[in-house]
């Protein structure tokens, strides 16, 4: 990591300078969507970008290790809990997003900024007027819902678009909520979050590996090899819809499927779930295994045939289901996808190709969907091997400058 300090170090000799500066407050290794969103984008172009970032557990030897620069600015210690961290934290990432993206600019002369969510945006608003440079906004769902229910700062906000070269949104269905929230002409791009398989540690595309992942996820929970597993990851509240798949768990067992359900994630309907498990009596076959780091997923993965996420509209001002990457995670290790027919997974599951498209407060319509796919493995199959070709499939950050491109052709 190089820290601000050393500003005046020698840039690293490279063929063409970096020109673009990427700057979240959420990064990696801090394991976070967005983090990860912008990770991935920085990987695409990484002798273009310079990242400022805020610090976190780990970056010092993990930015070493990355082929762009990364600065970050720190909190203090006292900081990291409490109340008055949470209050003072957003100032201080707009304070700091702003005086240090000014230093990077007299280094390194970069021509544009993707500023990497809706949060801090205060700080881009600003250096749109004080620097000579264009910027790309990237939406993501909850960052920018807080700012429409504040008059002043919804306000603001509209101008930061307006002033956008462009809006880069992780959904159609994000795209168009922003279109009808606040009504904007500025060109709005689409970029679906992509899969790095690295996340998932250094075996997955060993299909040997994953089979032996496979057999000691369902040994640690005494499932038989014969089996059908349905998976959920998430966190553990009452819109994901966890209740809605532990419900139709006792019907598939009375119609003769030998059935099992992990559900990965912590959150406070946690207790409320279990209860629900056991007055049903479903116990046996039902499993919450609570946090699972990121590279032990790919074994939970690997161990389930079916992967359900039941998830509702949140009836929360603050809270948009932007784009649920666990479909996509789950596509990518060809697993059939039970999902909601609403929201941003429209983006991820195609109905009758990857996956079955759900109403979910259709008790009757989920338990056909789960019966049909736990009783027909050429179904399973042939919805995993679509799902593995549509995770394939990206639009890549470099589209944003297609226009650059034909002006140097010209």
């Amino acid at each position: 990591m190089e820290h601000i300090s050393q500003l005046t170090a020698e840039i690293r000799d490279k063929a063409a300078y970096p020109d673009i500066l990427v700057i979240s407050r959420l990064f990696l290794p801090k394991e976070a969507v967005i983090g990860e969103y912008i990770y991935n984008r920085c990987l695409q172009d990484p002798e273009r970008v310079i990242v400022l970032a805020a610090s976190c557990s780990g970056d010092k030897v993990f930015d070493e290790g990355q082929q762009f620069p990364v600065y970050r600015w720190s909190y203090p210690r006292y900081w990291h809990s409490g109340c008055v961290g949470n209050i003072l934290k957003p100032f201080l990432n707009i304070v700091c997003s702003f005086v240090l993206a000014i230093k990077l600019y007299f280094r390194y002369h970069y021509r544009y900024i993707e500023w990497g969510h809706g949060y801090d945006f205060p700080s881009l608003l600003l250096l749109s007027y004080f620097l000579p440079i264009r910027f790309f906004i990237y939406l993501h769902g909850n960052d920018f819902l807080c700012t429409l229910h504040n008059p002043v700062l919804r306000s603001l906000f509209k101008l930061t678009l307006k002033r956008a070269e462009g809006i880069v949104c992780n959904s159609s269905y994000t795209r168009d909520y922003l279109r009808t929230a606040l009504r904007i002409n500025t060109p709005t791009h689409v970029i679906n979050p992509i899969i790095r398989p690295e996340k998932f540690g250094n075996n997955v595309a060993n299909p040997s590996s994953l089979d032996d992942l496979r057999v000691r996820v369902r040994q640690t929970y005494n499932i038989p090899e014969s089996a059908i597993v349905i998976l959920s990851i998430g966190r553990l509240v009452k819109h994901k819809g966890f209740d809605r798949v532990i419900d139709n768990i006792p019907l598939l067992l009375t119609f003769g499927v030998d059935v099992h359900y992990i559900i990965c994630g912590q959150g406070p309907s946690e207790s409320e779930l279990k209860s629900l498990v056991h007055r049903l009596r479903v116990d046996k076959f039902v499993h919450f295994a609570g946090y699972v780091p990121e590279p032990e997923l790919a074994g939970y993965y690997a161990a389930c045939d079916i992967f359900a996420m039941l998830t509702l509209l949140d009836t929360k001002p603050n809270n948009m289901e932007g784009f649920g990457v666990v479909y996509l995670e789950a596509s990518y290790f060809g697993k059939p996808v039970i999902a909601p027919r609403l929201g941003g997974v429209l983006d991820t599951v195609q109905h009758e190709e990857n996956g079955i498209l759900v109403n979910p407060n259709s008790g009757y319509e989920v338990f056909q969907a789960f019966n049909r796919l736990c009783k027909d493995q050429q179904l399973r199959e042939q919805l995993g091997r679509k799902g593995k070709e549509l995770a394939k499939r990206r639009t890549l950050h470099r589209s944003l400058y297609k226009s650059e491109a034909k002006n140097a052709i010209l």
